[in-house]
């Protein structure tokens, strides 16, 4: 994006935001999880819908990329045409090939790779799921915004958002609750 400041052109880059389901106890993946399905309601798919229209490159690592190529290419909801649609990066070192329309499979640096993306020109990078990838990339200060997406539910059991040892400092942005017991936060990692 460039905008103009007293006649001089600035480019400014690209932010990174994670989008990430997480039940009452903090589970964001496993068996339990499931269950998220049953709680979306039609506000609450169009918020999805409005955050990928805003952002034009899908980042995942390949654990999300095998699970939402299952999932998402069966639904044809308008915010799985427009995930289906969108162009997809998927950061492995062993997945040896990609069958998502629109998918680019990234092996090498992650850090200098998701670098070099932020910085082009275009709409804001979205990344889905908290796995190795999202560790890395707030690890290197490069996630901007964090969505997290509570469910009101009780997993009980499954991988928790953050593994023990790792911590963030986060800063409050906002806070939206849908009718279906959904509350998004939004946070903005501190440096």
């Amino acid at each position: 994006m460039h905008i103009k400041v007293n006649g001089k052109g600035y480019h400014i880059m690209r932010k990174i935001i994670e989008y990430t389901l997480v039940s009452v106890d903090g589970v964001f993946a496993g068996a339990a999880t499931a269950g998220f399905a049953e709680y979306r309601d039609d506000a609450y798919m169009q918020d999805g819908l409005s955050q990928a229209l805003a952002c034009d490159i899908l980042l995942m690592g390949r654990t999300t990329y095998e699970d939402f190529a299952k999932i998402w290419t069966r639904r044809t909801d308008p915010w799985a045409e427009r995930i289906n649609a969108m162009p997809k990066y998927v950061f492995s070192s062993t997945l040896e090939q990609a069958a998502w329309n629109n998918t680019t499979i990234v092996r090498g640096d992650v850090v200098a790779e998701v670098t070099r993306l932020k910085q082009q020109e275009g709409r804001d990078l979205l990344l889905y799921g908290h796995g190795l990838l999202a560790e890395t990339l707030l690890k290197h200060h490069l996630v901007d915004v964090l969505d997290l997406s509570i469910y009101p539910f009780v997993a009980g059991q499954g991988r928790p958002f953050f593994r023990e040892g790792e911590n963030t400092a986060l800063r409050f942005v906002a806070a939206k609750s849908f009718s279906n017991g959904i509350v998004k936060i939004t946070y903005e990692p501190r440096s």
